[in-house]
């Protein structure tokens, strides 16, 4: 019984880590700055999930689902950061000159690994559909009589586990191809796009507030 519910919980994880989305895109994006930062993107994101898997197990995301004002309150909060970080790149990349060849001159290393780590980290803490998802998906695979601390726990470190390692995968595949990502044309247009996803976003959480 429980092997069934451990089993299905993590092709529900895998599918869903694997599912193109904000992250790959985040992480993609920071990766053309080489595969530590694209690395501290995914640490970030793995916080983050981690923070609302913990509150999910126990409990306090249920207060944040009950209640609509605390709710559009944490909602409002991301679509404002998604907004700024969408503008931000958006108004970097139409400023950026120069050759298509060579790429632009990078940021001090530590910088753009705090700033992944950042970006990946908050962009995930504020967005209160991920702690929805934890409190929809997580009841549906513990166990009747068992310990619900406990198991909750072990779905919340397979669905990180699964998120961190195919990111990992991502910052991989990025690598191989930093020749052509890290040209400033394509990096301006990777730049262009994602800002244009990252606004969408915040436009369509106020929306939704409203």
């Amino acid at each position: 019984m429980t092997g069934g519910l451990l089993w299905g919980f993590t092709l529900v994880a895998v599918i869903g880590v694997m599912t193109p989305g904000l992250d790959t895109m985040i992480v993609l994006r920071h990766s053309v700055s080489g595969a530590r930062t694209g690395l501290a993107a995914v640490a970030g994101i793995s916080v983050g999930c981690l923070v609302w898997g913990t509150a999910s197990v126990v409990g306090l995301t249920g207060l944040l689902t009950a209640s609509e004002v605390a709710f559009n309150v944490v909602r409002v909060l991301g679509a404002a950061y998604l907004l700024w970080l969408g503008s931000t790149m958006l108004w970097n990349s139409l400023r950026r000159k120069g050759s298509d060849v060579d790429d632009v001159e990078p940021e001090p290393r530590e910088r753009t690994i705090w700033s992944a780590l950042r970006a990946g980290f908050l962009t995930n803490l504020l967005n209160p559909k991920v702690g929805v998802f934890y409190m929809s998906l997580l009841p549906q695979f513990l166990p009747p009589g068992g310990s619900s601390f406990g198991w909750g726990a072990l779905l919340v470190a397979i669905h990180v586990t699964a998120g961190a390692v195919w990111l990992s995968c991502v910052v991989w595949a990025a690598g191989r191809m930093r020749v052509v990502l890290a040209r400033r044309r394509v990096r301006r247009w990777l730049d262009r796009v994602m800002a244009t996803v990252l606004i969408s976003l915040g436009v369509k959480l106020v929306a939704e507030a409203a």
